[in-house]
């Protein structure tokens, strides 16, 4: 029950960082011009990997 409710936590996290990566995508465009990069990309790879790992087990 607790490996579930982590699971479909975790689901929603990662899918709530792309949808804040689709919103944030102009300002990260605007900002990788001013020579600042925003660290969503790795924060979305993480948490991809992290809820693949227990989507494994």
């Amino acid at each position: 029950m607790i490996e579930t409710a982590y699971r479909l936590s975790l689901f929603a996290l990662y899918q709530f960082t792309i949808a804040l990566g689709i919103l944030l995508f102009p300002l990260a465009l605007l900002a990788r011009r001013a020579g600042v990069e925003f660290p969503l990309g790795r924060i979305v790879a993480r948490l991809g990997n992290a809820y693949e790992s227990t989507d494994a087990q």
